[in-house]
């Protein structure tokens, strides 16, 4: 009879079986209990323990402890440098916060805070800001720009155009500043401790003033009507202040400009003229240097009027 697992039969299975298994006699028995070792309630099974992670020191190892924490007596014996690296070592490296004025701010709270120090307490009124400073004597809010600017400026207006001349103001500037440097002439130094004149067009603000007031006279002459005899007028000479020094240089440098040819069209041409002629201020060329030698010439010869009787005791 056949199965379905094995085309030849149950019997077959059985007869293979029985021939590949070794037949047990009694003989092969004994020799089997000869060799293994007499012992007293051994079990007729071979028990193999198996093998767990647990076991395996090969594989898995247990972390060394940690040491103990130093005595006092060895911390005494260890020299200091030692001990020094070992407490650098253990710091942590500080934590670095953006360069910027609110990170200040936050840190110098905490610092007070930490201190105990009231973090109002300085006389501020709890005020974000300081307070703005107070106006001097003279000026006004609205004073935001240079005085040389500003002068320079309003004396550039024509018909009330102001955006007009603040225009040609930064032009005057830029083309002082894009320049190249002037060459001092010996024979009409600048003002006394000025820089270098390579070092002008770094700051156009300086080359304009100092422009300025090194071509500016220092008195003007004033006439008095009649006071020398025969309808004559008496020339006296004035010291001048600083602002109104300025603003006749200023006049001399735009009557020159306007004396000038134009060499081209648009709107930058007449600051482009005026910067011009303020670089020939500075190397002597101008002939503005002339306007205040005549007038400087004119005061010196005119000091002798002061002592004249119409002018002693008249009000200067």
């Amino acid at each position: 009879m056949s199965c379905k697992l094995t085309p030849w039969g149950a019997s077959v299975v059985r007869n293979l079986s029985v021939r590949t298994r070794r037949p047990a006699t009694s003989a092969l028995r004994a020799a089997r209990t000869e060799r293994r070792p007499t012992q007293q309630h051994a079990s007729p099974f071979l028990i193999i323990p198996r093998r767990g992670l647990s076991d395996d020191i090969t594989s898995r190892q247990q972390p060394p402890p940690p040491p103990p924490p130093p005595s006092s007596e060895q911390l005494s014996k260890t020299p200091e440098g030692t001990a020094e690296a070992g407490t650098q070592r253990d710091m942590k490296a500080p934590e670095v916060f953006a360069p910027n004025f609110l990170n200040a701010e936050a840190l110098a709270a905490l610092e007070k805070a930490a201190a105990g120090q009231d973090l109002y307490g300085d006389g501020d009124g709890g005020l974000l800001f300081d307070m703005p400073e107070r106006p001097g004597r003279g000026q006004q809010l609205q004073d935001r720009y240079h005085p040389v600017v500003d002068q320079v400026t309003k004396l550039l207006m024509k018909d009330g155009k102001l955006s007009k001349a603040q225009r040609n103001m930064s032009l005057i500037l830029h083309y002082l500043r894009t320049t190249p440097a002037p060459k001092v002439s010996p024979l009409r130094p600048l003002l006394p401790g000025s820089p270098p004149a390579a070092q002008l067009p770094l700051n156009p603000l300086l080359y304009l003033t100092l422009a300025i007031d090194s071509v500016a006279p220092l008195v003007r002459i004033r006439a008095l009507k009649g006071a020398a005899g025969g309808g004559a007028a008496l020339e006296l000479p004035e010291p001048m202040a600083a602002r109104a020094r300025r603003r006749v240089a200023v006049t001399w440098i735009l009557d020159a400009v306007r004396r000038k040819r134009a060499a081209g069209s648009g709107r930058a041409q007449f600051a482009a003229r005026f910067a011009q002629e303020v670089v020939a201020v500075v190397e002597g060329r101008s002939g503005v240097w002339d306007r205040r030698a005549q007038v400087h010439k004119v005061g010196t010869a005119a000091r002798a009027n002061l002592s004249h009787p119409s002018a002693v005791g008249r009000k200067r």
